[in-house]
């Protein structure tokens, strides 16, 4: 959902504006669809399409 590699989603998750963990399981945490939702619409910038990234 975020786009993000998974070095980065462990940076991201120590931010204190990213939802707390739905569960801890023993194989990783699981957060809630709607949690991580709100945070994309609140925190994330989005990103600009794709022909707009190529310039000229």
């Amino acid at each position: 959902m975020l786009r993000v590699s998974r070095s980065r989603f462990r940076q991201i998750i120590l931010l204190p504006k990213f939802p707390a963990p739905f569960q801890k399981l023993i194989g990783g945490s699981v957060w809630l669809r709607s949690d991580v939702e709100a945070y994309i619409r609140d925190y994330r910038r989005p990103r600009p399409p794709a022909d707009e990234d190529t310039p000229g």
